[in-house]
This record gives structure tokens, sequence and C-alpha cells, in this order.
């Protein structure tokens, strides 16, 4: 009974080792074919040491795999000291939803076609980087991207009329680059989602178009450029904005008769050429925030609301703009 007795407990130990020894290696063998090419090409960063072919992918630092498929979905390199160009083996992550090169002042380079392949992705953030060259018209083919950030970078060129073909785009930050001409017609016409958008220190040019007066924006932030013209159609009291910041600016229209909707709370408009009274509207405001700084404006400034719960930084250098917390009119 002996030998029965030992191959008894060969056969439940087999059972119970077999299974734990195939589940410790979670990592798709194609994931980790790709990080490792991806490693190379960065030439081996120490911030990528434990990327270990001998371990499970799923337990490198940088990247995180599904639960459930045990697939890379996430890949978030940040603060690296690394040089070089976005790797094209990150073409070979199909399922990746979130990809961040984030504050890595030696990435070079332009945004490769590679990641027109990610058609997964929901997260894209290239930013603080050094990448140069435009922004690719390919970026449109990823439908599935609800946040697109490509700020503090020195991208060229004009703004890609596609980008307005992300249905699901929540927020767009297009915000310090080299970016050139003139606001596409386009970005008033996004179709399901109305996003967030950051286009400030550029040198954008031209008159903001009308068609961003067809939707209802929450944030928008165009300051730093060299615009021009009227933007009064962005108000309204059935809009949504809340923040809005078009400092810095060359813009030149009449403030007196603009609606503004109850939900803003942030307003900033110094640097410009604007001309005529503030509003009363303003007054019933819950302003958070106010600059209409070096401007034409003229009165007195409204009594009431947040108006005067601003310091005179907020007024100062206007043609002939009076009252608290700027001094008396005569």
């Amino acid at each position: 009974m002996m030998p029965l007795k030992i191959s008894i407990l060969s056969l439940i130990f087999l059972s119970q080792t077999i299974p734990a020894l195939s589940a410790k290696e979670r990592c798709n063998p194609n994931d980790k074919k790709a990080l490792l090419q991806i490693k190379k090409s960065l030439n081996n960063p120490y911030q990528l040491a434990s990327w270990d072919p001998s371990t499970d992918c799923c337990d490198w630092y940088v990247v995180q795999c599904d639960p459930n498929t045990n697939r890379i979905v996430q890949f978030n390199l940040f603060s690296a000291n690394i040089s070089g160009q976005i790797p094209a083996a990150i073409a070979d992550l199909p399922f990746l939803e979130t990809l961040v090169f984030r504050k890595l002042t030696n990435l070079t380079g332009q945004i490769p076609e590679a990641i027109s392949k990610l058609t997964n992705l929901k997260l894209l953030r290239l930013s603080y980087t050094n990448l140069s060259g435009p922004i690719p018209t390919f970026l449109s083919q990823l439908k599935n991207l609800t946040f697109l950030d490509l700020s503090f970078n020195d991208l060229s060129g004009s703004i890609p009329p596609s980008i307005s073909n992300l249905p699901n785009l929540d927020a767009l930050h297009l915000d310090r680059n080299k970016l050139t001409g003139s606001i596409p017609d386009s970005l008033g016409k996004f179709t399901e989602k109305v996003p967030d958008l950051y286009l400030s220190h550029n040198h954008l040019t031209g008159s903001v178009p009308r068609s961003l007066g067809d939707l209802n924006f929450t944030v928008l932030d165009f300051s730093r450029n060299q615009l021009e013209g009227d933007i009064s159609f962005l108000f309204g009291t059935n809009k949504t904005i809340q923040i809005l910041d078009f400092s810095r600016n060359m813009l030149e229209f009449d403030l007196t008769k603009v609606e503004f909707p109850e939900s803003l709370t942030s307003l900033d408009l110094n640097h410009n050429r604007i001309m005529g009274n503030l509003p009363e509207g303003l007054s019933q405001l819950n302003l958070q925030y106010l600059n209409v700084s070096y401007n034409r404006l003229c009165g007195q400034i409204p009594v009431g609301g947040q108006l005067q719960s601003f310091d005179a930084s907020s007024y100062v250098h206007n043609k002939c703009l009076c009252g608290a917390p700027l001094p008396p009119c005569n």
C-alpha cells in the first residue's frame, strides 16, 4: 500500500503546483516581446530596470495588465531620464487604453504613425517633451479617445480640422506649443461630446470661428495668442461656460450689452482691446476669478456680487473705468 500512497500524494502535489506554475506567468508573450523592444529602443533606461525577461511583465513598473485578459492596457512613462524617440514598437500593444509619455525633456522627434494602430486608446498624453513637427491627422482615427493632451511640446503647424471627428473627447490640450494659423471652424462642430479646449500659449491668428457659439462649452482657454475680433457670441444666458480665458490677445468688441450665463465662475479678458462698460449682469454671478485689466473699458464698476472682492489689479489700465476697488468716479 505504501507505493500507492506515495503515488496519490504525488498526484495531489502535481495537481496543486501545475496550475500555480501556469498562473505565475500572466503576461501575454506578444506584449512582453513588444515591451522588451521598447526598452531596447530607449537604450535600457534605469526606469525600466524591472523589465526583466525572466519575470512576469504584468508586474513590471510603468505598465499595467487588465485583470481579465492579462493584456497590457496602460503604459505610463513619467519623469524618466530617457532620450530618443517614441518607439515604433508601441504599436505592438494593441490593447492599450492609456498611453503616457510625460515630463521627458529628451524625448524628441515627431508623433509616430505607430500610435494610429492603438484603436483602443482612451487617454493619450504626450506632454512636457521636445516632440516636434505637426499634429498628425491620423489622431482623428482614435475614435475611443476621451482625453488628448499634447501640451508643453514643440509642435508646429496648424490645428488639423479632423480633430473634431473624435466623438468621445472630454478634453483637448494643445496649449504651450508653436501652433500657427487660424482656429479651424470644425472645433465648433463636435457632434457627440463638447470637449474642454485648451489652445493657450501658441501663435494662433485670425478670429474665433462663430461655429464655437453653436456649442455649449464648459472650459475655453485661448489665452496668449494673436486672436482678433469679437467673441461675444460665446456668451449668453443659455450657455454653460464656466471658465473662459482669452487674455493677452487682440480682441476688439463692445462688452456693454453682453449677457453672461449663471454658470460662469472665471473670466479673464486682460490685455485686449475691449471697449464699453462692464455689464450689470456681472454683479449677479458667483465669480471666483475676474480680470479685465489692460483694455479700453469705461464707466463705473457695477456694485454687488463678487465684483468688489477683487483687488484693483483686476481692473487697472482701462480707458476710464472707475469705482471700487478703483478710485471713485468723478
